[in-house]
């Protein structure tokens, strides 16, 4: 691999870290008790450090395939998540969620940014970015 698919694949493992110490800080740090819905998007985040992390330690992203499938996956599941909380329709499919509502927003930047939300980001980027690499690997 060349310097900056080497980059993009640090970037990739570095999101999947990044959003694992974020979800850690909400529930052990600031005490948010997560809800099913976050349960199952950090089923399919925290994998991606250690299969993105082999995959940089081999310098090959053909070893992160099952990091393709696991975020495709988070990218849905978060973004039925972030509709639940937003949209006042599919609202009353998050109330039947366990013990902690899906709805429940415990932060909102700017009014929109929302824990699923950053969730949807991470899974968008390392997706993204991962298709981005196999395409380039192909070409190559």
């Amino acid at each position: 691999m060349n310097k900056t698919k080497d980059t993009l694949l640090f970037i990739v493992w570095a999101q999947s870290l990044i959003a694992t110490m974020g979800s850690l800080f909400y529930s052990e740090v600031m005490q948010y008790t997560p809800c099913e819905m976050c349960w199952y998007q950090r089923i399919l985040m925290y994998p991606l450090v250690v299969i993105y992390g082999y995959a940089l330690y081999k310098k090959d992203i053909r070893y992160a395939f099952p990091g393709l499938i696991l975020s495709g996956i988070g990218i849905f599941v978060a973004a039925y998540h972030y509709l639940i909380q937003k949209v006042p329709a599919m609202q009353a499919a998050g109330d039947a969620c366990g013990l902690i509502p899906c709805t429940t927003t415990y932060v909102n930047y700017l009014g929109f940014i929302s824990i699923p939300f950053q969730a949807l980001v991470a899974f968008l980027v390392i997706f993204i970015i991962h298709i981005y690499l196999i395409v380039q690997k192909r070409s190559a």
